[in-house]
């Protein structure tokens, strides 16, 4: 009896280690052959991309005007505001007139004596042309009659010129903007001596719309730019304000230099740029980026989708059939976070974004849509790609209770 009954533990724990064997084996069996990995692509889709290149520059007034004492004399009085947008013609300083107006009397007085001198001289001058055809006066004194009128005549010139002038300078007692525009800071006070030897400086006016933007650029980039430009169309810059958003008016470029700078390898470019609304000040360093052109049937492929090997650049498809390909394109510049791809393409590609490193060429691959990083997380609440994943712990647990169970 006993013996009887230990056969039958033995078989029965036989039979036990068997099922549980058979529930082992048909685990891998259940979901059969290992599903394609999922991948995100997008569609290369060809045209023509504009070339955008990001660089720095620094603002620059578009005319800019110092503001002298042409006269010598002591300021009396500062008209404008400091720092205040100013017409041209508008006065910005009073220096003393008195001495420049003593100065221009005594040009009038000169101008006065000339003209009696002249008119003694041309009296005797007429005198002598009637008294030569009747020999009452010899040659020569009617020469010195002649040439004492042409003198006199000469010296009213002079004394005009000397009016004139003593004129002007008095005016310059008025200082008035030269330019429209905004005045500076003043650099000299009232009661100070101004314009003895030099023109001193009083303060400078600057003309702030437009600006002009200046910056530099290598010459392999200036040329490829002007490759690529289109006949008649000025490159477009727009900059970008500190606050990250973007200047609401577009420039254009408007000076190209033809001097590389020998420690740089470099040239000077300038752009004007609108500034209505006075926002840009002149001095600023600025972030823009410059519309050199455009890159005629090329392809924006995202970065992370472009690998590179010993054979060069190259990206992962899915082709029609379902499975990965490779593709060698030509990759050779960098826009944003995009390359800029000009060969190897033919248009209409499912170009693999995301898990590339899951596509082997050769071997099937799922393909979905590719969301930008902003969007992944609304579009990333349950991926089809995880349930299986999801499902096997669930078996493993229901061996774990089978176990448990043993």
């Amino acid at each position: 009896m006993t013996m009887s009954i230990r056969t039958l533990a033995v078989a029965g724990a036989i039979l036990l280690l068997s099922a549980c064997g058979k529930g082992d084996e048909a685990a891998p069996g259940a979901g059969g052959a290992m599903p394609p990995p999922e991948v995100g692509v997008i569609v290369a889709k060809k045209s023509n991309v504009p070339l955008r290149q990001e660089m720095v520059g620094r603002l620059a007034p578009f005319r800019s005007a110092d503001v002298r004492a042409r006269v010598p004399g002591v300021v009396q009085k500062r008209v404008y505001e400091e720092g205040s947008d100013v017409r041209k013609g508008e006065v910005l300083f009073l220096i003393d007139p008195a001495p420049l107006r003593a100065a221009l009397g005594q040009a009038q007085a000169s101008l006065a004596q000339a003209q009696a001198s002249y008119a003694n001289a041309k009296a005797n001058a007429d005198r002598a042309r009637q008294l030569l055809p009747q020999k009452f006066i010899s040659k020569s004194d009617y020469d010195n009659a002649l040439a004492t009128e042409r003198s006199s005549a000469a010296s009213i010139q002079a004394a005009r010129a000397a009016v004139d002038a003593a004129q002007i300078n008095l005016g310059y007692a008025t200082v008035r903007a030269p330019i429209d525009g905004r005045a500076g800071k003043q650099q000299v006070t009232e009661g100070a001596l101004v314009g003895q030897g030099t023109a001193t400086l009083l303060t400078t006016v600057d003309q702030i719309d437009p600006l002009y933007v200046n910056f530099s650029m290598s010459v392999s980039e200036l040329a490829q730019a002007r490759g690529l430009q289109s006949s008649g169309q000025a490159p477009q810059v727009q900059v970008q304000l500190p606050d990250g958003t973007v200047y609401g008016h577009a420039g254009e470029l408007d000076f190209s230099g033809d001097i590389v700078d020998p420690e740089t390898g470099s040239v000077s470019l300038r752009a004007r740029l609108p500034n209505p609304d006075k926002q840009l000040l002149p001095g600023t360093f600025v972030s823009f980026g410059i519309t050199l052109g455009q890159v005629p049937d090329a392809f924006l492929i995202p970065q992370v989708a472009v690998q590179r090997d010993a054979k060069g650049a190259y990206v992962l498809v899915v082709g029609q059939d379902g499975k990965v390909a490779r593709k060698d394109v030509k990759a050779e510049r960098a826009q944003g976070s995009d390359w800029i791809v000009t060969d190897g393409l033919a248009g209409g590609e499912q170009v693999i974004v995301s898990g590339v490193q899951r596509a082997q060429p050769g071997q099937p691959a799922k393909a979905a849509p590719w969301q930008p990083p902003g969007a992944q997380p609304a579009a990333a609440g349950a991926p089809a790609s995880a349930q299986p994943a999801g499902g096997q712990p669930a078996k493993d647990k229901q061996g774990g209770d089978a176990a448990g169970k043993d």
